[in-house]
């Protein structure tokens, strides 16, 4: 176990690092989530639709999609002079790979998620307050998840023409049950109501959270072999 945490956390460092020096995922999702917000908020018709009931959906739009630029970049870089092979051939666990990627895109993914917090305050004018501590939870919990399926399919994708398609096409769907979860508990903390209202969304998303780490897990051997 301390061998598989210590290749798991060299490869993490690995990405962490080349990604430092380039900044190119994370520059181009901080980008993006910027602009995602700054559209939604002057877009919006005064008088139509409340920012209040706008605005946990366009968070959490913003922190999936932004979160997508990022797994392009996952595997992409491992394509070029055969890295990839270097790495299936290297005596690491596939175990340990899977995680290496997995701690190195929830960390670009929460990078994210920081940069955004502040601009969605900003934009749309939402005082967090108390509710700060338990939107940081709920944010954790929805983020686990969802990064783990993101980094299997961005491994499934890698070797395909149309990686940057395929991607977005294969992955939304698992997005749905994380997103409507993290919806419904943002708007019912940003509206004041307590942590207790929505503890059946906090164990869904615990659940998914448990599954999907787990199948990933058992799954990405297989994919990455084939």
């Amino acid at each position: 176990m301390t061998d598989l945490i210590r290749l798991a956390w060299a490869i993490a460092a690995k990405d962490l690092r080349v990604e430092m020096r380039s900044r190119t995922a994370i520059v181009s999702a901080v980008f993006f989530a910027a602009l995602v917000l700054a559209i939604f908020n002057f877009a919006r018709a005064p008088g139509t639709v409340s920012q209040a009931m706008l605005a946990p959906s366009v968070l959490w739009v913003t922190f999936t999609f932004a979160a997508m630029l990022t797994f392009n970049r996952a595997f992409a870089l491992e394509r070029e002079n055969a890295a990839l092979d270097g790495l299936l051939v290297a005596p690491i666990p596939r175990g340990a790979l899977f995680l290496g990627k997995y701690v190195a895109n929830l960390g670009f993914v929460f990078t994210v998620e920081a940069v955004s917090f502040p601009l969605f305050v900003l934009f749309f004018n939402v005082s967090l307050g108390d509710a700060l501590p338990s939107l940081l939870l709920v944010t954790g919990l929805a983020t686990v998840g969802f990064v783990a399926v993101g980094t299997v399919f961005s491994a499934m994708v890698v070797r395909t023409r149309f990686a940057d398609l395929l991607l977005p096409l294969l992955f939304l769907p698992f997005l749905v049950p994380p997103v409507i979860g993290a919806v419904q508990v943002t708007t019912r903390l940003l509206d004041g109501r307590p942590l207790s209202e929505v503890w059946g969304w906090l164990r869904l998303l615990a659940a998914y959270d448990v599954v999907f780490l787990t199948v990933c897990a058992m799954v990405f051997p297989a994919i990455l072999d084939e």
